[in-house]
């Protein structure tokens, strides 16, 4: 066995196996303290995963069952649970794995056998070098068993060559590039009730765009069309109101405009009918202030004439019909939809409108606008505002506004480089207008377009078109909300969701970490998602029925897959720092020329801008030996006291190659 960790370290864990006494056949190298080590403390404290993941594989275990553990636990941390030992010992004993592994009374075993769990990673580091040393002991052995054979081939000598290199990897492979996406899921057309789902397929085939698109639009007019008529009571005062923020982002020459057409027809056709509805009350509403203002302006000319006991009478009887003028007000004649308008206008609309508003575009100007293309100041206070629906008050000596709780809708196609211009923006990211916006990346579709392909079916455009109409009416005249509760199953279904995406969120370690921002607003959004499913499930009534499970696990679903293309997506608009520094460390790397580097020496070569701390390099560190262009290499202790050798990163020999 290989030196152990001090020894008051581990005063109190008794080793599970040793040597035995005078064999003359040599134990593997190994180290099951350590290994118990390992595992106890990833039961202990989740958040030492990333440590142990960067130091060892779960194959690096001597025992058997250490690795079983290992990975057990990996998978419920995936899922966001706990892993105690009872945790633990249900899902192993579920696995029919608990009595392989030595039963409950095991697991409580390796969490007391954990001398500190800050340690984890050092336990791993000593995991995995044994583990290399008995790997290259097999190597050995099956090469020399090889050349001792008399029967042994040339292809006997060659796959046995070839096992011991791949046991002690001496070559590297061919890096894979920082800059390659991952590929992104299509959007779950499945998760969108049935006629919606029939209409979005069908547009997408007829103008041979991925679904993406018309999906995420679909969501947009839904938006449209009830956001500011109806919120998902969440749960105790959480309320979610039912408007999304939707970008998709694609290239030229993807037909955005015909997408966009298609799917936002029938609002269009919903707002003329509201215009036409509403004309006749603002013409008499017009009709009846014009004569109060001009009645109480011939009262004020009579009364400015009189005199004596008569003027007091006339002048009261004047200010009264003034003040009856004053509340005599004009509606708005009905607007649903805007596109390229100002941050001034947009409020001005919502509060004609009782709140409700929906930006729509094929074009991306509106992050221009919202920048100050006009007027030099960014404005993005009805945006941020119209999201969240918070009050929004506006006092200028121009106008004076007032919006209870504001809805605005934004359903937006863009091209990805406008995505990349707004991640420069930090007041867009700082004040956390990134951060209510869906995110799709889908893929372009250019290149491999069916000729002459299906129209929409008559009936499939028929009624997607009836049922848009007629969710916009029936909504258009609330003025208290539609409040949509949740069955018990679907709020469990939305708890267990918020339990998986929780630990997500930690910005060491978690998987969205880096976008926190973006995520922290997840649940909510799903929320209102379901919230969209069910009023268009319900479109010929019911709409008062709580949400189902069902419904809600379709909205988690579509979450998941904004989720994945937002990982993308702010990957592309520079928020992922990790991947940021990544870049900045493998040109360091390169201009360098270094074949092996400490960690300390490298920290002490770096840009204390780029880098302040230790701690911001290793999470690039981890990046960059993820991606093939480093491996680290840990010496062997020498003693048994004493810090531990500090490891040195060997440098992929790509990245020393002088470039072109």
């Amino acid at each position: 066995m290989t030196p152990q960790p001090e020894s008051e370290q581990y005063a109190s864990v008794v080793p599970l196996r040793a040597a035995p006494t005078g064999s003359l056949e040599r134990v593997p190298p190994h180290d099951l303290e350590a290994e118990q080590a390992v595992v106890g403390a990833l039961m202990l404290a989740p958040e030492v995963t990333a440590q142990v993941a960067e130091a060892m594989d779960p194959t690096d275990h001597y025992r058997p069952a250490h690795e079983t553990i290992h990975r057990a636990i990996l998978d419920l941390h995936g899922r966001g649970q706990a892993a105690d030992p009872i945790t633990l010992g249900h899902h192993l004993d579920h696995a029919g794995v608990l009595g392989k592994v030595g039963g409950r009374p095991y697991l409580h075993t390796l969490v007391q056998a954990v001398p500190s769990t800050a340690n984890a990673e050092y336990y791993a580091g000593i995991v995995h070098q044994l583990a290399r040393r008995r790997r290259s002991i097999e190597a050995g052995t099956r090469i020399v068993q090889a050349g001792m054979s008399p029967d042994a081939t040339d292809d006997d000598l060659r796959e046995a060559l070839a096992l011991g290199a791949e046991a002690i990897p001496a070559t590297w492979a061919e890096p894979i590039p920082l800059n390659v996406q991952p590929k992104l899921p299509p959007f779950p057309t499945r998760a969108l009730p049935g006629w919606l789902a029939d209409y979005v397929a069908a547009v997408a085939e007829e103008t041979q765009t991925p679904p993406d698109m018309a999906g995420a639009l679909a969501l947009s007019v839904l938006s449209a069309a009830s956001g500011g008529r109806a919120v998902v009571q969440v749960r105790g005062r959480w309320r979610e109101p039912t408007n999304l923020f939707v970008v998709v982002a694609l290239g030229p020459a993807n037909r955005k405009s015909s997408v966009f057409a298609a799917m936002t027809r029938p609002l269009y056709e919903a707002e003329k009918s509201l215009v036409e509805g509403a004309n006749l009350t603002i013409v008499e509403a017009e009709v009846t202030a014009k004569m109060a203002r001009e009645a109480a302006e011939k009262a004020a000319v009579q009364a400015a004439k009189a005199e004596g006991p008569e003027r007091d009478n006339l002048i009261a009887e004047a200010i009264g019909l003034a003040q009856v003028a004053e509340t005599l007000t004009v509606p708005a004649s009905p607007r649903l939809l805007a596109d390229d308008a100002t941050p001034e206008v947009i409020t001005t609309l919502l509060a004609e409108q009782g709140g409700r508003l929906a930006v729509m575009s094929a074009e991306g100007g509106i992050f221009d606008i919202i920048a100050g293309r006009y007027s030099g100041i960014p404005n993005m206070e009805v945006f941020l505002k119209g999201h969240a629906g918070d009050r929004l008050r506006v006092d200028r000596r121009s106008r004076e506004e007032f919006i209870e709780a504001p809805a605005l809708t934004m359903g937006l196609a863009v091209q990805p480089s406008v995505l990349e211009e707004i991640g420069k923006n930090r007041g867009f990211d700082g004040r956390g207008l990134l951060a209510r916006f869906l995110y799709c990346l889908p893929e372009s579709l250019v290149g491999r377009r069916r000729i002459n392909p299906e129209q929409v079916p008559a009936a499939v455009a028929a009624t997607y078109e009836r049922n848009v109409y007629a969710l916009t009416l029936r909504l258009a005249d609330w003025t208290d909300p539609l409040v949509i509760q949740l069955t018990p199953e679907a709020d469990r279904a939305l708890i267990a969701y918020e339990e998986r995406l929780e630990p997500q969120l930690r910005a060491k370690g978690g998987r969205l970490g880096h976008i926190d921002k973006w995520a922290g607003k997840l649940v909510g959004a799903t929320a209102r998602i379901a919230g969209l499913l069910h009023l268009a499930t319900h479109i010929d009534g019911g709409h008062h029925e709580p949400i189902t499970e069902a419904t809600l696990r379709a909205a988690i679903e579509i979450a998941d897959y904004f989720t994945a293309h937002a990982l993308t997506v702010f990957d592309l608009m520079g928020a992922d720092t990790s991947l940021a520094r990544a870049r900045v460390l493998l040109a360091a790397l390169e201009h360098n020329g270094w074949e092996s580097i400490t960690r300390r020496d490298l920290f002490a070569k770096l840009s204390r801008s780029e880098f302040p701390t230790v701690a911001e390099l290793e999470p690039a560190l981890a990046l960059l030996e993820e991606h093939g262009y480093l491996r680290t290499d840990t010496p062997p202790r020498t003693g048994k006291r004493g810090r531990p050798p500090a490891p040195r990163y060997l440098i992929h020999p790509h990245v020393r190659e002088p470039k072109a």
